[in-house]
């Protein structure tokens, strides 16, 4: 999958973490099983962390042992753990990418030292998202922790809150497209996208 995503373009590829034998997936087999996937991949690789759905979560330790792989260049970690983002910044190599997955995380991971993140949020209120980033840069910290607590009521709804469906039908309701979710999942019914209209309208970003 990673050749045939080379070969479509992309400059990278995002690889959950596998789980089905959780039991067994120690971090000396995620470490072989990421170092064999770079290895074999012609382009960089992301660890993509995301315990919700996994009931896995790798170890900053291991992460750190598989960021000493030249093309392993980065984690999308969406545990929402401040103090393991902190361990990752401190244990990992200085040009490996952090990258928040959380979106309610968004500004503590960034103030913690994440260099970026890819966030369900970032498809309703793409602006704001880079707003906090450019912001926390220039020193103005007060200004982008008020844009992520506005913000705050939307990145819950489309991720834990109305899941994939909620999202969808948010990316509707703001002109976007967004349409039905891929079964088995269903699509947003209308109670839900009355309150997702009221969520965004509250946030500013639907008049």
């Amino acid at each position: 999958m990673t050749r045939a995503a080379a070969e479509a373009g992309a400059d990278a590829a995002l690889v959950v973490t596998p789980f089905f034998y959780g039991a067994q997936m120690t971090g000396d087999a995620l470490a072989r099983h990421f170092e064999a996937l770079a290895d074999a991949s012609p382009i960089p690789i992301l660890i993509y962390n995301v315990p919700k759905f996994t009931h896995l979560n790798i170890a900053p330790s291991t992460v750190a042992r598989l960021s000493a792989h030249q093309e392993i260049v980065g984690i999308k970690d969406s545990a929402g753990d401040i103090g393991q983002i902190i361990d990752l910044v401190r244990l990992c190599r200085p040009d490996f990418h952090i990258l928040m997955g959380n979106g309610p995380a968004y500004l503590s991971g960034l103030q913690a030292g994440a260099s970026g993140g890819i966030l369900a949020l970032a498809n309703v209120a793409p602006r704001e998202c880079v707003d906090i980033w450019n912001l926390l840069r220039a020193g103005r910290a007060e200004e982008a922790l008020s844009i992520q607590r506005r913000l705050m009521p939307v990145g819950r709804a489309v991720t834990s809150g109305y899941g994939i469906p909620g999202l969808k039908a948010a990316l509707d309701l703001l002109g976007y497209y967004g349409g039905d979710p891929r079964p088995p999942l269903l699509p947003a019914d209308s109670a839900t996208r009355e309150a997702l209209r009221e969520i965004l309208a509250q946030a500013g970003l639907l008049s």
